[in-house]
């Protein structure tokens, strides 16, 4: 199934966040956002783009993907080998875990953890992020590469493919893409900037069953629907 995206609504974004992961929990927008030097996890007040709450990451870390587990906020790096705990109430630091692979996207489906690293794997994780299984993604037989920030909604894994304008909705067991997401032209031209980068940021709020997207150094944010084109 290939779908297209519907604007229902739009909020500013800060244009300085190089987004990496985001997610709700318990209704309040999360966000983490990369590069050496200017890494970031905050809490996000949608109707001004600005944060709540923020907590800056150590220049030597590139913060990538993240979500609440457990109770508690999971934070990958890049390439680091090393994954933070937060408290997500005050984005206060818990501790911190060794991680073997490059750190992209992060979402869970309350069971397990689940990361991509670039590949076209999908990485279930324990909460010491011990692996429990692995599949492949894959769109037909060609498997689906460069799987970047993720989103659990409705029993499927939504996936960014990084530096591409779509996003996969994969089936979690086998592995298999069963939707793919026209996001051409989400942001329009005339909102571009020498600095505006890719597509990189997926959120459902469960309490709303509205999703919304972003990217990376965007002015925007949207609400969004899907409407079937096949």
């Amino acid at each position: 199934m290939t779908y297209k995206l519907e604007v229902v609504a739009e909020y500013p974004h800060d244009i300085n966040a190089y987004t990496q992961g985001l997610f709700f929990h318990e209704g309040v927008m999360y966000e983490s956002t990369g590069q050496y030097g200017e890494s970031s996890l905050r809490m996000v007040n949608m109707k001004t783009g600005k944060p709540i709450k923020r907590k800056s990451v150590s220049k030597d870390y590139f913060v990538e993907g993240s979500v609440v587990f457990g109770g508690d906020m999971y934070v990958l790096t890049w390439m680091e080998k090393t994954a933070f705990v937060y408290d997500p109430k005050t984005l206060e630091l818990k501790s911190q875990i060794s991680y073997p692979r490059e750190g992209w996207g992060l979402t869970t489906d309350g069971e397990s953890l689940i990361a991509s690293d670039g590949t076209s794997n999908l990485y279930f994780l324990d909460k010491y992020f011990k692996l429990k299984r692995y599949v492949q993604v894959c769109l037909g037989m060609r498997p689906v590469r460069f799987l970047n920030e993720l989103e659990y909604i409705d029993g499927k894994v939504w996936a960014n493919v990084y530096t591409a304008d779509e996003i996969v909705i994969i089936n979690p067991k086998t592995g298999a893409v069963e939707g793919v997401i026209d996001c051409k032209d989400l942001l329009p031209q005339d909102l571009r900037t020498y600095d505006t980068d890719v597509l990189n940021g997926i959120a459902y709020d469960s309490q709303s069953g509205k999703i919304y997207l972003t990217g990376k150094n965007w002015p925007k944010l949207y609400e969004v629907k899907l409407i079937p084109t096949n």
